[in-house]
Order: C-alpha cells, then structure tokens, then sequence
C-alpha cells in the first residue's frame, strides 16, 4: 500500500454493516486496512473489493476481545507506514438472554469489543490525526444506545458508552481539524441476531429491517458532512426523539415487552 489514496481502517469488515461501510469507502476511492477476527471471511471481502475497485487493501486479522489487540494493529500500521484518515470502529456484537444466566466470559469479551477496543484504537490513532489537522472518526453505536436494554443489558450498556463517549469527544474536538461521527442503526439485514443469539424475528419483523447499505451510506454521508449523531431511517429518528420524552420506566418496560417476544 501507498500513501496515493486517503486510508480508511474499519474493524469488524467481514460481514454486516462493517463490510457495507467498506464498499462505501471503496466507491469514495479510500485505499482500506480491513480488521476482523475471521481471516477467510476478511480474504474474500478483500479479495471482491480489490477487483471491483481497484483500490489497495489491507488485511489485519485481529480478535478484538483479546487485550492489547489495539496495539498489534497500530504496531502493524507503523511497520507497513500507513497513516489513518478516517478510523471505523464497527466491530461489536450482542448476547441475548437474562444477565446472570449468561457466561461471563462472553459478556466481558462484548465489554473489550464494543468498548475497550473501541476507545483504545481511538486513543491511539486521534494524535496523530490531530497533529495532521485532519481526520475522521466513525463509531457504530446503536439505537440500542438511546434506552436500557433488559434481556440484553450489557449490549445495550456498551452502546450507550459509544453514544455518550462520541458525542463528548465530538464536543473535545472542535478546531483540531478531526470530526467524530456515531451512527445508531436500527434493526438491519446483517448477521447480529445470529451472532446475539435472538431467535429468528418472524416475517413480518424481517419486512422491517433496514438494508445493511443504505445504513452504511447513511453513515458515512453523515460523517463526510460531520454530523455529530446519524440515526438512519425516519421512523427510527422519530423513535429517538420520543424516547428522549418518555418517562424512563415506560421505556423500561416498552424494551422488556419487545424483547421478551424474543425468548
């Protein structure tokens, strides 16, 4: 890889949104370093958008739930000299289920996932981007992020960090240069149900998810434009904002009922 193109790092690109995110930037003309756990699944998204694109891409198969993950990706950065323009942190998953019946490895690894490695890589990359005076950084939060989540409390937990670490670090750098977006998806058509173990959603449920592009083009037009918070799809706005008025109790028992439909 050359410095000829501005570079974009996106975790969690084999599959799902983070995938979508790395087509968009592609179809921008960002040369990308794709980081991800499942090295074949990695290969292959390289590999389709290598050839569709003809942009460089740059593969680092890394489990983000390990400690010091971060740091072999930026020591792996260094090594090859590439310098990150825009930073993706999308890798994340969910665990369904009620929270002392679930392994507490699994919820420990989705805390050093969704948010330690989230605010490690971000700490390591921003000073430079700020040195620069230039730079972008998206986080995948959720909407998730706007409620608490009983039957998936630490999910909902770790995207409520994003949210509320995004919008605080958005405020810190104003007049560096570097802009810091967070998008909060609704249900979309990737594999986290799966993943979260959630039983499949019925028919009529599917019929309502969003496609995984359109949330991805959300995203990165949000961040391009530096928009602050992205919540994609109107009736996905219009439920933040009557979340934000509702008294908290009944929002409490509102995601308990929509959950428990699930078990």
């Amino acid at each position: 890889m050359t410095q000829q193109f501005p570079t974009a790092l996106i975790t969690g690109a084999s599959g799902g949104i983070g995938q979508a995110l790395a087509t968009c930037f592609a179809e921008q003309g960002y040369q990308l370093v794709l980081v991800a756990r499942n090295v074949k699944a990695l290969n292959q998204v390289a590999g389709e958008l290598t050839q569709q694109y003809r942009v460089p891409v740059k593969v680092l198969p890394q489990n983000l739930a390990q400690l010091g993950a971060a740091n072999l990706i930026v020591q792996e950065l260094e090594a090859a000299q590439i310098t990150v323009d825009v930073l993706v942190n999308n890798a994340g998953f969910g665990d369904f289920g009620y929270f002392w019946q679930r392994e507490t490895a699994r919820s420990l690894a989705m805390i050093q996932v969704n948010v330690t490695a989230l605010t490690h890589l971000t700490h390591l990359l921003l000073p430079e981007m700020i040195a620069q005076g230039g730079g972008k950084i998206l986080n995948v939060a959720s909407m998730a992020a706007f409620v608490p989540g009983p039957v998936m409390a630490v999910y909902y937990a770790t995207k409520a960090y994003v949210l509320s670490f995004s919008e605080a670090l958005a405020n810190e750098l104003q007049g560096t240069g570097v802009s810091l977006t967070v998008l909060c998806p609704g249900p979309t058509t990737s594999g986290f149900h799966a993943a979260a173990q959630i039983q499949p959603l019925p028919p009529s449920s599917q019929q309502r998810l969003m496609d995984v592009q359109t949330v991805a083009q959300a995203g990165v037009a949000g961040l391009l434009r530096g928009q602050v918070i992205v919540v994609p799809g109107l009736k996905n706005q219009v439920l933040a904002l009557a979340i934000r008025v509702l008294p908290r109790p009944i929002v409490r028992s509102l995601v308990r009922r929509m959950q428990s439909a699930r078990e």
